[in-house]
């Protein structure tokens, strides 16, 4: 007789196209060259009383860098948003969280508090860009498409956006969740009502500190940490968006030119590599591309404000003939037809044409 639906050949070659899955396979040899770390996954109870002024904005808690380096302060309110998660039925245990940040400023320290809460909560596996980068979009971008796609319930971003970094200057962070958009007011609330009655942090103070700064897989226990290339899960998503053929030639025409500003913040990794390697810009045309933890600092000439506009973007601003007014100026150099920038943690843009 012929098969029915609940016959063994459809899962056979269910499991014939999972094996065949290339995402399958590069996850398969990760874990097969994972290195094991030595620590404990016991969880420490850490006492602690509620910390007035921890009401996230649309755009996370932000606050200064040494406020948040004080006591509890980060470790308060990542737990209130656990706290939240477990109210609102989201499958934090056994299941993905994306940690990481726009590289101001103890980021990378934040990143290792983080971890080792979320494994106390029941957190499985760790996901988290190399040297702990990840653009705000990027990590839209891995939640909803690295991996089989919508893996993680959610990601924690170390950013306090354009604002200047350094030990005098701001953190923040900010929740985004299963959908790869920021956590809805009704979770913003709860965690909220969380931070004003929270009376204990979880913590697994025996998870070492992961090495960020190369890609590869660490495992304690049946705990993972993954780190990988940042850039990877964007790129991927805007060629699905993006004719990259057209653009790239595009960017071939001897009338073309551009500039891309990026201001010493996350978007670096992401201009070079996409708009130089991939689609063949003139090298060179991405400037201050190299991520700074103080996104250049009073020295340069933006004085550590990552803000893509016309007062602070000041390099891009002055390259595209132009003056904090937008008025044409000469400056005795070719004017680019095209010129953008992007802010600290690259969800802000300017554009401008010649």
């Amino acid at each position: 007789s012929s098969p029915t639906r609940s016959s063994r050949p459809a899962p056979t070659c269910v499991a014939a196209r999972a094996r065949a899955d290339p995402r399958v396979l590069s996850a398969r040899r990760a874990m097969a060259e994972a290195t094991a770390l030595s620590g404990s996954l016991d969880v420490s109870t850490l006492k602690t009383a509620p910390i007035d002024g921890q009401k996230p904005g649309t755009s996370g808690l932000r606050k200064k860098t040494k406020v948040f380096m004080e006591g509890y302060y980060l470790h308060n309110f990542v737990q209130s948003v656990f706290n939240a998660l477990f109210a609102e039925g989201v499958p934090v245990e056994g299941g993905t969280l994306v940690v990481s940040g726009d590289g101001r400023f103890w980021n990378p320290e934040a990143i290792q508090i983080i971890i080792k809460i979320a494994f106390a909560n029941g957190v499985k596996r760790v996901w988290c860009g190399t040297n702990g980068l990840l653009s705000t979009p990027a990590v839209s971008a891995v939640i909803r498409t690295r991996g089989k796609g919508f893996e993680p319930f959610g990601g924690f971003i170390c950013s306090a956006s354009h604002n200047p970094g350094g030990i005098t200057e701001d953190f923040g962070i900010k929740y985004n969740c299963e959908n790869g958009g920021p956590a809805p007011e009704k979770l913003t609330d709860k965690m909220v009502e969380f931070t004003a009655s929270i009376s204990q942090i979880k913590m697994c103070k025996g998870v070492p500190d992961v090495n960020l700064g190369n890609k590869g897989v660490y495992t304690i226990g049946d705990r993972i940490i993954e780190v990988f290339d940042p850039v990877e899960d964007h790129l991927n998503l805007l060629q699905r968006c993006f004719d990259f053929g057209r653009i790239k030639a595009l960017f071939a025409r001897p009338d073309f030119s551009f500039v891309y500003d990026s201001m010493s913040g996350v978007q670096g990794p992401y201009a070079t590599k996409i708009l130089e390697e991939v689609l063949g810009g003139k090298p060179g045309s991405c400037i201050n591309a190299d991520p700074r933890p103080d996104f250049g600092g009073p020295s340069s000439a933006w004085h550590g404000h990552a803000d893509p506009n016309l007062t602070y973007a000041v390099e891009l601003v002055k390259a595209m003939g132009l003056n904090a007014k937008g008025e044409k100026i000469d400056t005795g150099k070719p004017v680019p037809v095209f010129g953008a920038g992007a802010d600290g943690d690259a969800d802000r843009n300017m554009i401008l044409g010649s």
